[in-house]
């Protein structure tokens, strides 16, 4: 009961602190007390439920066709995006899903509820996509949503303000430290792309995708260029947490031009992952 109730109080005290800040997140006021309200109590249930357990999070470089993803069916794993996509060639029986990008929101929506895994999403994003289908959009059981804007902010609470830091794999992070992981292993971040313009940038990929698994990903739709730097300062930070609470991040990823987590092999990854 006493959980309860201080459950009420925090959402209580943020309600009453609010302040125009939140327009720059993009969210409105009614949308704001939407999510402290109703979204953020729904995020408690995640809390420290995998405890001490390993996972991978799985991203959506072209590296990912040079493995055999059968194993991760029997490992706790996280798919960013787009990552339905694969499952053309194999069923990855993925635990969770997570897309913050607007553009990725606007163009899969109808995908993620389909999910048979809990999905989390930027409401900020869903909010922006809501709006364009006139508020009548529903909410599928399987959508969870989470509140993004600050940029390089590590949260170790998602049922606050967490930050993007440019990038999906920034937010699985702080997503599966709240859930309890100790042990988190990166593939498929390839950390490399071909691209011409400034970082986060919006254009049109014209003709096939080269950067991401599939060719489809975002052939002849609109995606935001990546920030490699940004994102590099966003995983210097997540490292840093990770660490300092005794955790680990290790990139397994084959080919990663990422320098920043310790660097192992699939296999060995595999082998030092505990099963569901």
């Amino acid at each position: 009961m006493n959980n309860i109730l201080e459950s009420i109080k925090d959402r209580m005290r943020a309600a009453l602190n609010y302040s125009p800040s939140y327009y720059a997140h993009g969210l409105e006021r009614k949308d704001y007390y939407e999510w402290i309200f109703t979204h953020s109590k729904r995020l408690e249930q995640f809390r420290n439920i995998h405890k001490g357990e390993s996972c991978f999070i799985i991203g959506n470089g072209p590296s990912l066709n040079k493995m055999d993803l059968t194993p991760l069916q029997k490992v706790h794993t996280f798919g960013l995006n787009k990552i339905y996509l694969i499952f053309e060639r194999v069923d990855l029986n993925l635990s969770y899903h997570i897309s913050v990008n607007p553009y990725v929101v606007e163009q899969s929506i109808n995908n993620f509820t389909s999910l048979s895994c809990p999905s989390f999403l930027s409401f900020k994003s869903f909010c922006s996509y809501r709006k364009q289908q006139s508020n009548k959009l529903k909410v599928s059981d399987n959508l969870y949503f989470i509140r993004t804007g600050s940029e390089f902010n590590f949260s170790s609470n998602i049922t606050a303000n967490i930050g993007e830091g440019y990038t999906v794999t920034y937010v699985a992070m702080q997503i599966a430290f709240y859930m309890g992981f100790k042990q988190v292993f990166l593939i498929g971040v390839d950390h490399s792309f071909k691209a011409v313009g400034k970082p986060n940038e919006k254009q049109v990929l014209e003709g096939d995708d080269p950067n991401h698994f599939s060719p489809d990903y975002f052939a002849n739709k609109e995606w935001q260029l990546p920030d490699l730097e940004g994102s590099e300062l966003s995983y210097r930070n997540a490292k840093f947490k990770f660490e300092r609470a005794g955790r680990k991040i290790y990139d397994a990823t084959i080919d990663g031009k990422l320098d920043i987590f310790p660097k192992i092999s699939y296999e060995k990854a595999l082998e030092m992952c505990n099963e569901k």
